[in-house]
């Protein structure tokens, strides 16, 4: 017997349910191409009332209107097939700004439909694009934090736009931008030892352990709308907002010279502690010119072949600027968990995120017999280093690492066996 339209009115409430019950699974994405060394997407957070605004820059040339539309899903984890809901952005909401470095948008979020926990996709990719394919340049991703969805400020550069990083040079100007009224910055400089990640096979039992508490080494407040510079590196904490409401911590990294960049002679023997004895490291810092000393390092590794040798010196060094970029955290993003295997192993050839964020790495073949192998990252979040990744270490992996550290030492596998600094396949 058919229904009646009153019929249909009172079951027109389950209709949504039964929508979602059966709309298709998403298929699992593959993350792997958001640590490819290219311009990326960046997105950046600032809580006003009860919103939450987004800013975000797209890398040139950026595309959107018709056929590519800023569109936002959130998920209750990394492993979730299906969303919480999905949206778009209409143009008139989006804000756009036309930049040097790709075109700014800013846009809010009705803070109810964002608990802690939730993740966040935005992307500008065309709807025909490969959904599990992550494409840097048009899609980023965000897991929501408490501390985030509560901070009511952003760092901004020198020209008040903001700056979507978490790390400043030494000496570079850059501004607090806080919503409603504005108040005065207080901040305090860290001691912090950044030391190296050890290789992946050492014995977790062996590690030596962090201090439970970092000493205060220097603190200021300064006045409302005041720029801040600060001389010297290290781990700075900003507050915003009277002591009495306990405000959420932002940590700065102040990085020296042209971070991310390498420019002088100890930062290019620095990193190669990946790949050498601490005597050959000490060779380098005492020759004459040690610039020169790591230019001769490499040319012998390429057995005087001095293509060869620029070969590996730009590969190699274009792994530290990139990890640089990607895992700066309380200490430079070489010096990570993360960084140690980017630079040694390569960009991953695909990773994926669990539910509590757990990041598996799997190159398929770097094993010591050309098989598979999987690395994997627990999240280790702290007030000053909320997006830090632990690896979890195996004594299985000793015969791979030195298998990989010898690549590089040896010209013709370094450059053309699996592990090589190639780019990504396209997808």
């Amino acid at each position: 017997m058919p229904l009646s339209s009153f019929h249909w009115r009172r079951l027109g409430w389950l209709l949504p349910l039964l929508c979602a019950a059966f709309a298709p699974l998403a298929p699992r994405p593959d993350y792997a191409g958001l640590y490819r060394d290219v311009a990326h997407l960046d997105v950046d957070t600032r809580r006003e009332g009860d919103s939450l605004r987004l800013y975000l820059r797209l890398p040139a040339p950026a595309r959107l209107g018709p056929g590519h539309p800023l569109r936002l899903t959130a998920w209750p984890s990394y492993e979730a097939r299906t969303p919480l809901w999905q949206d778009s952005v209409p143009r008139r909401q989006q804000h756009a700004t036309p930049a040097s470095d790709g075109v700014r948008l800013s846009f809010c979020v009705a803070a109810a439909r964002l608990p802690a926990g939730t993740v966040l996709q935005l992307s500008t990719a065309p709807p025909d694009a490969k959904a599990d394919y992550q494409e840097p340049t048009t899609t980023a991703w965000l897991r929501l934090t408490e501390a985030q969805l509560a901070r009511p400020f952003v760092l901004t550069d020198s020209v008040g736009q903001p700056l979507l990083r978490r790390y400043v040079q030494a000496g570079e100007p850059f501004g607090v931008d806080c919503y409603g009224l504005y108040q005065p910055v207080r901040w305090k400089r860290y001691a912090v030892t950044p030391a190296p990640a050890l290789p992946p096979m050492t014995n977790p039992a062996a590690m030596p352990a962090g201090p439970r508490t970092l000493p205060v080494l220097d603190s200021a407040t300064t006045r409302p709308g005041q720029p801040l510079r600060f001389a010297e590196p290290g781990l700075y904490a900003l507050r915003v907002g009277p002591v009495s409401t306990r405000p959420p911590v932002l940590a700065v990294l102040v990085a020296p010279n042209q971070y991310p960049e390498l420019t002088t002679a100890a930062e290019l023997i620095e990193p190669l502690r990946y790949l050498t004895t601490s005597a050959e490291r000490q060779k380098l810092t005492d020759a004459p010119n040690p610039k020169r000393a790591v230019d001769k390092f490499w040319l012998d590794a390429a057995q005087g072949n001095q293509q060869q040798g620029k070969e590996l010196i730009r590969r190699y060094y274009g792994r530290v600027m990139a990890a640089n970029e990607f895992f700066a955290a309380h200490k430079a993003g070489w010096l990570t968990d993360r960084g140690l295997l980017y630079v040694v192993l390569g960009p991953p050839p695909s990773v994926r995120r669990l539910f509590d964020g757990e990041e598996r790495w799997f190159y398929p073949d770097a094993g010591v017999d050309g098989g598979g192998v999987t690395f994997s990252f627990r999240p280790r979040p702290s007030t000053f280093a909320p997006d830090y990744y632990e690896l979890v270490r195996r004594p299985e992996y000793e015969l791979l690492w030195y298998a990989a550290v010898e690549r590089w030492r040896t010209p013709p596998t370094a450059l053309t066996g699996p592990n090589a600094p190639n780019a990504l396949p396209a997808r």
